[in-house]
């Protein structure tokens, strides 16, 4: 007689390598950092800069951050020159944390388009110091948010 388990195996989480999410923060700290600098001067090329980091962040949220254009870059020219990572981490917080940066960049696309340059600012600002944070210490807030969010929900049986 022969047993066959119904059970359904969990899919595997992808991971990723944090040295990336630290570069692409990086990268789009330089960016973010342009477009607050633009806002008041040159309202077009922040709307642009703030575009091009908001469809960064629809890639990262909606297909994953190694899908990223940044992760894209770090995979294929940065990565290749350095060691293995020491460890792998779970790519859904930063994916999360994307998602969240996608939000703060459209408040500040939408700001601009109505001539609220205050709200802009401050959206775009908030943006920044989180990429930031990541970018210089390795300090997701969007991940930490994400775990927050994961421990607080009802779990699933």
């Amino acid at each position: 007689m022969s047993t066959t388990s119904t059970a359904v195996s969990p899919a595997p989480v992808a991971s990723v390598d944090p040295r990336g999410l630290r570069f692409a923060a990086a990268v789009t700290a330089v960016l973010l950092t342009a477009a607050l600098l633009t806002v008041p001067t040159v309202p077009v090329a922040a709307t642009v800069l703030l575009a091009v980091q908001a469809l960064v962040f629809a890639v990262g949220a909606l297909l994953g951050v190694r899908f990223s254009p940044y992760g894209q870059v770090f995979a294929r020219v940065v990565r290749p020159r350095l060691a293995p990572p020491e460890a792998l981490e779970d790519a859904r917080p930063p994916q999360f944390a994307q998602a969240v940066g996608l939000v703060f960049a459209l408040v500040a696309l939408a700001a601009l388009g109505l001539d609220a340059t205050t709200v802009a600012l401050v959206a775009t600002g908030f943006a920044l110091v989180a990429a930031l944070l990541n970018a210089v210490v390795g300090f997701c807030l969007g991940c930490e948010i994400y775990l927050l969010v994961r421990r607080l929900a009802p779990s699933q049986a």
